[in-house]
């Protein structure tokens, strides 16, 4: 498991933004995915990738790392329906995108509506990630859970290119941590994805 002290160096290493809280208000949120580097191009379809969060609460540092996928499960992968392919977010620091909304109208995420992120996409259905071809836009790419009512084993179509929760309680976690910072420091949210290879 990732020590907060193990992401902050990694991002501090990329040269990202890292919040430290400089207001002493509390709940200025680090959120950082970590993308499974061993696995390499191969779609998995499984929960192996990690969502971390890490603020300060009266002082303390908090931090907590929970399973997630940042890549599209294989339905996603064999029937997407963009023409140009489905979506896989490309690493790197996204500043103030996202804001808790509701997901497809139906329960609050953090929806990707303040800004663009970049996305590979990869339309020939063969079961490996390509990363030739780069899109910067609206695409939708939220931060959500997967079933609501048991734990989902495989990601198949929960992700399309946002970065989902395995666990539908680790998620309600997550955004009340997130809904305690939208009130302190306003409805707009960053987030970062890393390569596991990029963690010493």
């Amino acid at each position: 498991m990732y020590t907060r002290e193990q992401i902050e160096a990694a991002i501090k290493a990329k040269g990202y933004a890292w919040f430290e809280d400089a207001s002493n208000k509390g709940f200025d949120v680090n959120i950082i995915g970590i993308r499974n580097s061993s696995t390499g191009k191969k779609v998995t379809n499984v929960f192996d990738d990690w969502m971390t969060i890490s603020y300060k609460e009266n002082g303390v540092w908090k931090s907590h790392v929970w399973a997630c996928t940042t890549d599209p499960g294989t339905k996603a992968v064999k029937e997407f329906k963009n023409p140009n392919g489905v979506a896989r977010l490309v690493p790197g620091q996204y500043r103030g995108v996202w804001k808790v909304d509701l997901h497809q109208g139906k329960y609050e995420a953090l929806c990707q509506r303040l800004g663009n992120v970049k996305v590979y996409r990869d339309k020939n259905k063969d079961m490996t990630f390509n990363e030739t071809e780069v899109q910067e836009g609206m695409f939708g790419i939220n931060i959500h859970r997967s079933n609501p009512t048991t734990e989902s084993q495989f990601v198949e179509n929960w992700s399309e290119g946002c970065q989902v929760f395995k666990r539908v309680k680790d998620f309600n976690e997550f955004m009340a941590i997130c809904k305690k910072a939208s009130a302190i420091h306003g409805n707009k949210f960053s987030y970062t994805l890393l390569e596991s290879a990029d963690i010493k």
